[in-house]
């Protein structure tokens, strides 16, 4: 297989896989959407919440709020605490959810998460773990699309949301298929 890169800027890559399957091209785009561990927001507690919003819709966008994922140094269990006190009246955006990690942040600062009125307060604390894409769309680290152009040529797009690079999460993707076909093949040889 033979890889050309096409565009390779910000949020946004491009690439045509030369020598390949469908199966491959499709197990790649799968991989990279729904196997690449990022960080996402999983849990929240509420300690003290004067508007008249839901808690569940507050966990619900800050849940959605992508998170910088770095690649290496953090396990499946590791656990990072983010925190909200906000008081209105003002927009409380994802800039006011502050991380214990400097690594591990709110990828994009601008996303609406509540409008609070006069003397409305909302204080929160959250958790945030590693998970794939399979067990949640906000653990997705990115949109991955591809053209066939003929037999054994695929040209992808890859788009991400801010978690890592477009270009790790293919990297990334790769690696966890390496990883899958050596599981399968260390299995089989047990047999």
């Amino acid at each position: 297989m033979k890889i050309d890169i096409l565009e390779d800027k910000g949020n946004a890559f491009r690439f045509v896989l030369k020598g390949s399957t469908n199966a491959y091209a499709n197990a790649l785009k799968r991989t990279a959407t729904g196997s690449v561990p990022t960080f996402a927001i999983d849990k929240v507690t509420f300690y003290e919440k004067s508007s008249a919003i839901f808690d569940e819709y507050i966990a619900h966008r800050m849940g959605l709020v992508p998170l910088a994922t770095p690649l290496k140094g953090y396990k499946a269990e590791d656990e990072i605490l983010f925190t909200m006190d906000e008081t209105g009246p003002k927009t409380v955006y994802s800039k006011d959810i502050g991380s214990s990690d400097k690594e591990v942040k709110v990828a994009n600062e601008g996303i609406p998460i509540i409008k609070l009125g006069e003397n409305q307060r909302v204080r929160v604390e959250a958790k945030a773990r590693l998970g794939t894409g399979m067990e949640h769309a906000k653990f997705q680290p990115g949109l991955v699309a591809y053209e066939q152009k003929d037999d054994s040529t695929f040209e992808f797009y890859v788009e991400s949301f801010g978690q890592m690079p477009p270009k790790q999460i293919i990297n990334k993707a790769f690696d966890v298929i390496e990883e899958r076909l050596h599981e399968l093949s260390s299995s089989i040889k047990k047999l």
